[in-house]
């Protein structure tokens, strides 16, 4: 059996199609679906798993050795907000928590696979190398990229990255993102912006060195996401932590268009101010380094930025934002 946290959120739910198309419905999803109206419990419909319980029930479960024969942990719970101002919050559902489950993990010899976070890189300065001796000189922008952080550098200290793969993802768009509301892509967002009012607006820049609606971020596709993690799923000697993008940063006005473009409209960009909260934690460009993941083994093909955008638009915004399932392309 396979136990997927975060199993009904946006790249759990799509790890769980990703697991289906390839043979795997044994899984057991962790997550709390919070209420009927959030419609997080869509992204489970149409795929198969064996039983689905709440957050809190796991660690015990776990503790008392009642789950049977779990091959492998793939934790992609977490609170993800990036504006989440509850620190103590922060520290139980991502750093405590995942310390429970890492720690059962090596205790019974269970493959571990988390979510950690391009986030920790906080403005760029350091670079983005995943290169595991220079992940504690980060220095994070805000809560929710430290507790990424912590659990990363706990994880090192303790050598249970010996045994288990982190993934740093960087921004990730695609289907069943429709319940994060003001924390989903940008693609998304410009999708309802379109249709309502046939424009788009984006943060200007306030720095001299970026153009407005040219701040640059690397965009990675979920399908190529949940790809590599399978990979990473089945080859367990592969140990570490990893970055999860395309090695290729993009501008917001490049993603803007490409949704224009996938939706048969002409492009209309209005730049508005950036809300001063955000300004000194704001992320002017990332860029991750995939050579490491490479170097393991891995030997995925990335989409392109106009392609990912394309087949989320017409695949699937466009069918009143149908989810993944076993039917989907």
């Amino acid at each position: 059996m396979i136990i997927l946290t975060g199993g009904a959120g946006f790249i759990g739910s799509a790890m769980l199609w990703e697991l289906n198309r390839n043979g795997m419905d044994d899984v057991l999803i962790v997550d709390n679906l919070e209420s009927a109206t959030s419609g997080k419990w869509k992204n489970l419909s149409g795929l198969s798993y064996s039983d689905i319980v709440s957050i809190s029930d796991l660690p015990p479960l776990l503790e008392q050795n009642r789950l049977g024969n779990v091959s492998a942990i793939i934790h992609m719970g977490a609170i993800s907000a990036t504006t989440e101002t509850d620190a103590d919050l922060l520290l139980h559902n991502n750093y405590h928590y995942s310390r429970k489950l890492a720690l059962s993990c090596a205790k019974s010899d269970i493959r571990f696979i988390y979510a950690s976070s391009a986030a920790t890189y906080g403005d760029g300065s350091l670079g983005y190398s995943d290169e595991e001796e220079g992940i504690f000189a980060l220095r994070p922008l805000n809560m929710y990229g430290y507790s990424k952080q912590l659990f990363d550098t706990w994880a090192l200290k303790k050598g249970l990255l010996n045994h288990a793969a982190g993934i740093k993802f960087f921004n990730v768009y695609g289907p069943n993102e429709y319940h994060k509301g003001d924390m989903s892509s940008v693609v998304l967002k410009a999708f309802h912006q379109i249709q309502e009012t046939g424009q788009v607006k984006l943060f200007r820049s306030h720095r001299k060195d970026y153009r407005d609606g040219e701040q640059l971020r690397d965009f990675i596709y979920i399908k190529d996401c949940t790809a590599a993690m399978l990979w990473l799923l089945q080859n367990p000697s592969v140990c570490g932590i990893f970055n999860l993008g395309t090695g290729r940063a993009r501008s917001f006005k490049d993603l803007v268009t490409a949704t224009f473009d996938a939706m048969g409209k002409k492009p209309s960009i209005e730049y508005i101010p950036m809300p001063e909260t955000l300004r000194d934690k704001y992320q002017y460009f990332t860029e991750a380094q995939t050579q490491k993941l490479r170097a393991y083994g891995w030997t995925g093909t990335l989409t392109s930025l106009e392609e990912g955008v394309r087949d989320y638009v017409v695949n699937y915004l466009q069918h009143e934002c149908r989810n993944f399932d076993t039917l989907q392309p």
